[in-house]
């Protein structure tokens, strides 16, 4: 599945949900597909963007908390997964953008399904950890239907949207997501203050 059509996916769906991306490939397509108050672009926080969404969704109870990832991201903080499955936060989505790599840095494989057949199961693991709602999607209608029911249905979920690693030309393009801490803060907290 493209990668970016993955993200398409997801933004055509978005209405008031708060989105916080982690670095790299999923801002950067997430800011392509389509900027908006309610998104916040992580920098220099690899494998946070799950660990904020958390606490994000258990301050704002009230609102749709949509966290973007990589799976390279994912893999630096499975501490998140087993917390997730503790607390169970009914308003949580989280999106694993799988493709088996590090695209930024070279494309260096990782260890999930997406690089190997022996790779690491994200569905299973986050199962394993309390998370019953977790899946995996190999083709833009199941994604879509996925997402559909994340959005709809009390979570937490986590969908795992197995992607080729074609979004380096986007990641590499300028004009991509802002890149000042400070503006993009205060921006998301105003969005994140007003009622859906």
């Amino acid at each position: 599945m493209d990668s970016a059509g993955a993200v398409g996916l997801l933004r055509d769906r978005l209405g008031e949900e708060l989105v916080v991306a982690s670095l790299g490939t999923p801002a950067f397509l997430l800011h392509a597909a389509g900027d908006r108050p309610g998104n916040f672009y992580m920098w220099a926080a690899m494998g946070m963007a799950s660990s904020v969404g958390l606490g994000l969704a258990i301050a704002r109870p009230g609102r749709r908390v949509v966290v973007l990832d990589g799976d390279g991201a994912a893999l630096m903080n499975l501490g998140a997964v087993v917390t997730l499955g503790w607390r169970r936060p009914v308003n949580l989505l989280w999106i694993v953008l799988e493709n088996g790599v590090f695209l930024e840095t070279g494309r260096q494989p990782i260890a999930t399904s997406g690089a190997t057949s022996g790779g690491a199961d994200l569905v299973a693991i986050a199962r394993g950890a309390g998370i019953e709602n977790a899946f995996a999607a190999t083709d833009p209608a199941e994604l879509a239907g996925l997402l559909d029911r994340g959005l709809a249905e009390p979570g937490p979920t986590l969908v795992v949207a197995r992607v080729r690693d074609d979004a380096l030309e986007r990641v590499a393009a300028p004009g991509g997501p802002v890149r000042e801490p400070a503006w993009l803060k205060h921006r998301f907290m105003a969005a994140a203050q007003t009622s859906p």
